[in-house]
């Protein structure tokens, strides 16, 4: 009688990690789609890699931090392997891609304000290493950023600034919105 319990427990297990790297798999699979289409449209760049990146709550919240960061890591190499946008590729690797998981991890300070900081401070620090990366590893001419003597990367830094905290407000909607509609339909048809 153990012997059988032990086995449908095992067997269980198995389920359960095969559906898990599966659920992993797909979203690494749909991220990497969303990071092809980066080339469609002109905000492509921009827009693919923060939708890639918000598929990795879905991960967090079902499964945990390790297999979002796993999913974030194969979708992050694999656009720089084959994307040919590799801008898009760079801005989901050094921060729409994790931020998503990281950001639940920052809500977990009391005070919003610091919260905001900490985001804020993140967000900038990953802009500016990201143009620099941009300037010197994918030899992006330095010229390209002047326009009539005006110095754009500062305005890009001071737009993107207003477009990350919208940004950080659809995740959280986002969150709500799934917690209230599928987690628990997810759940029943997974039993994770």
């Amino acid at each position: 009688m153990q012997t059988a319990c032990a086995a449908a427990a095992a067997a269980d297990a198995d389920m359960k990690s095969s559906l898990k790297v599966s659920l992993g798999g797909a979203a690494a699979a749909l991220g990497l789609v969303l990071m092809f289409m980066t080339s469609l449209i002109p905000v492509g760049t921009y827009a693919f890699p923060a939708f890639a990146g918000m598929l990795l709550v879905v991960i967090v919240i079902e499964l945990n931090y390790v297999f979002a960061l796993s999913v974030y890591a194969v979708t992050a190499l694999l656009a720089f392997l084959f994307v040919t946008d590799k801008e898009a590729a760079l801005l989901y690797a050094v921060f729409l891609g994790y931020y998503p998981v990281i950001k639940s991890l920052i809500e977990r300070i009391r005070l919003r304000p610091i919260q905001y900081v900490i985001k804020l401070a993140v967000f900038n620090a990953t802009m500016i290493g990201a143009f620099y990366i941009a300037l010197y590893l994918l030899s992006i001419p330095s010229e390209s950023f002047n326009i009539n003597g005006v110095y754009l990367p500062w305005l890009f830094l001071l737009i993107g600034n207003a477009t990350f905290i919208v940004y950080d407000i659809c995740i959280t909607r986002i969150v709500i919105l799934y917690m209230q509609k599928w987690h628990n339909r997810f759940n029943k048809n997974t039993k994770l």
